[in-house]
């Protein structure tokens, strides 16, 4: 019997075609990846991985800092940039923040590759499923549990994507797989802290060491995922759901399609999402003074909890992951923006009086089990003349069940650019990535990042 790598890894060898539409949400979140990975540059994480590995005159990958390296070092740089602002998508399936970690790893080796922008979206497509697959196995036990994972899940999965593009047959992307499951690692709790980005990198960085070693015929055991001592039993959780050998052989629709990744609206933690997104439909509908407001509730899923451990942020960082914060900046502005998250404006608005009016709660675990689909996060808003409001989300804008519209994209696109010229042209050249018969127009965009 084939182990669940080696189905896996068939499936990713060979998959089925992929629809317009699948290509076109991998487009969006390629072009959505790249405008975060810009303008997360000048972040603290980013800075920190590029000076500690330095630049090359010659070196086969571009670095969003500028220069160039070996694609290791690039895919690292490259990946933390792209989650150094927590504004890059969330995805279901895999508990990671895929993207982040799928375009730098897939463009680090794509000069190595000979890649066109079709190929390119081909891997895409092949990456973020196999994350879903490999997610599948450990679910939100996995998560809960405290594992990141964008570096773990998004370390394994990945890794079939480079070995797509880098042209591995499916035993080649086996042992890739195999190879990325001794290197995930990554806990949550770093979140709010610069390590946090990093993850995201090591993950990109490791995805390409994986599929590059297994280019050269390393192997490990191809049954990591299930067997005793592997991926399963380690990092499952208290209760994982398990993987279904059946099911993944059998996929046909793109997990694009059906589940889709969630680009972020927010720059900020996604667990806080649910409840920033409910605020402002009810803002959209009711004139609420914050001055007025006596307290507001918010009632989230558990581990969304546990994300948001900083009610009272003493730095931007912190401040992504504070419900406090982000969410009375969001009743007072209607709006966060990348300029609410800088340590001037952490100075000022971590003092805001809101912050302490807002509290969280969480389901409990057996909530939680008995579930046969996503609970609600819940918000109320109690006023100081005896009003009470509550609205409540399901889904986060971005997502397939409420997609952000042409006019969203172009301006988070222009909203992470700042400062670059021909924004439109970049974001239409992107669009249209299918038609590139080579990727040679990204290093001048990473050229021109660095020069910005």
């Amino acid at each position: 019997m084939m182990s669940i790598i080696e189905t896996i890894a068939a499936w990713c060898a060979a998959p089925p075609p992929a629809s317009d539409t699948a290509r076109r949400l991998a487009r969006e979140a390629i072009a959505d990846t790249l405008a975060c990975l810009y303008a997360g540059r000048d972040n603290i994480s980013t800075l920190a991985v590029s000076r500690a590995f330095g630049t090359l005159v010659s070196g086969e990958a571009p670095l969003v800092t500028g220069g160039r390296q070996s694609p290791s070092v690039a895919a690292l740089v490259n990946g933390t940039a792209a989650h150094a602002l927590d504004y890059d998508d969330n995805f279901r399936s895999g508990m990671s923040h895929a993207s982040a970690v799928i375009v730098p790893a897939l463009l680090a080796v794509a000069d190595r590759a000979g890649a066109s922008g079709r190929g390119l979206v081909d891997a895409y497509l092949v990456a973020l499923q196999a994350q879903a697959f490999v997610g599948s196995g450990v679910a939100g036990s996995h998560y809960t549990a405290g594992w990141h994972g964008t570096s773990t899940v998004g370390s394994i999965g990945t890794a079939a994507g480079v070995a797509k593009l880098l042209g591995l047959d499916a035993g080649g992307t086996a042992r890739a797989l195999s190879l990325g499951a001794s290197m995930a690692s990554g806990t949550k709790g770093q979140f709010g802290t610069p390590v946090k980005p990093f993850h995201a990198g090591m993950a990109a960085r490791n995805a390409v060491e994986a599929a590059m070693l297994a280019a050269e015929g390393l192997r490990g055991r191809f049954d990591i995922l299930e067997g005793p001592q592997g991926f399963l039993e380690m990092f499952g959780g208290a209760k994982p759901k398990g993987y279904d050998i059946a099911a993944i052989a059998a996929t046909r629709e793109h997990v694009i399609e059906t589940v889709g990744v969630m680009p972020k609206l927010h720059p900020c933690c996604g667990s806080t999402h649910l409840i920033v997104d409910a605020a402002l439909d009810l803002l959209q509908e009711i004139p609420i003074d914050p001055e007025a407001i006596a307290s507001v509730e918010c009632h989230v899923g558990i581990a969304n909890y546990r994300n948001l451990s900083y009610p009272r942020p003493a730095d931007e960082m912190e401040a992504r992951f504070s419900m406090q914060y982000c969410l009375a900046q969001a009743l007072r502005k209607r709006a966060l923006l990348l300029s609410d998250f800088t340590p001037a404006s952490v100075e000022v608005f971590a003092k805001d009086p809101l912050l302490p009016k807002i509290t969280m709660t969480h389901y409990s675990a057996a909530e939680e089990e008995r579930a046969t689909a996503y609970l609600p996060h819940r918000l109320r808003i109690a006023l100081n003349d005896g009003r009470v409001h509550e609205r409540e989300r399901t889904f986060a804008r971005g997502g397939l069940a409420d997609p952000f519209s042409d006019q969203d994209r172009a301006t988070k696109f222009r909203d992470c650019l700042a400062g670059i010229g021909e924004v439109d042209a970049i974001q239409a050249r992107l669009e249209g990535l299918d038609k590139q018969q080579d990727l040679r127009f990204l290093d001048g965009l990473f050229d021109g990042y660095a020069a910005a």
